[in-house]
């Protein structure tokens, strides 16, 4: 198997008629609405390069780690961030770390960063960066909020 070399962070917020449809709208503001998303786990494999988001072919398959928050309750803030742990180390893969919940993209990209943190920490290895994707939304009848790390081959370019 060929590992991505590309990726970059996304993130966006909506309404819908459902969650759902709440998620699909986020998932196109964000950028990767129109592809197959592939959920994975969270590790960045070593050397690839950070982007910025590009057009994607639609109907591509992308593997993306991400977090998601979906409410039907007015009026509550709703949050989703993803954080990247890059090693100093470029020879070791990077971590990500996915958070969602009731509350503010400040402390939604709190968590997801000091989890990134740890993560390589409990591996023993020194940080080198960790960057961040985040976004919060007030929900006015049924709200979505997502954040995501998508990892990309020339192939997935539009």
């Amino acid at each position: 198997m060929t590992s991505p070399t590309q990726y970059f962070l996304c993130s966006g917020d909506s309404e819908g008629f459902t969650t759902l449809n709440a998620f699909d709208a986020a998932l196109l503001k964000a950028g990767v609405g129109n592809t197959n998303l592939v959920r994975m786990s969270s590790i960045l494999p070593p050397g690839i390069v950070r982007i910025e988001p590009v057009p994607l072919v639609p109907g591509c398959f992308l593997p993306i780690a991400y977090s998601c928050i979906q409410s039907s309750t007015p009026q509550v803030m709703i949050a989703a961030a993803v954080a990247v742990a890059v090693p100093k180390d470029p020879s070791l893969p990077g971590v990500i770390m996915e958070y969602s919940a009731l509350g503010t993209a400040g402390d939604a990209e709190k968590s997801a960063r000091s989890m990134a943190r740890e993560a390589l920490q409990i591996r023993g290895w020194v940080v080198g960066e960790i960057l961040s994707a985040t976004v919060e939304h007030q929900v006015e009848t049924i709200g979505a909020a997502f954040a995501g790390v998508a990892l990309i081959g020339e192939a997935q370019h539009g």
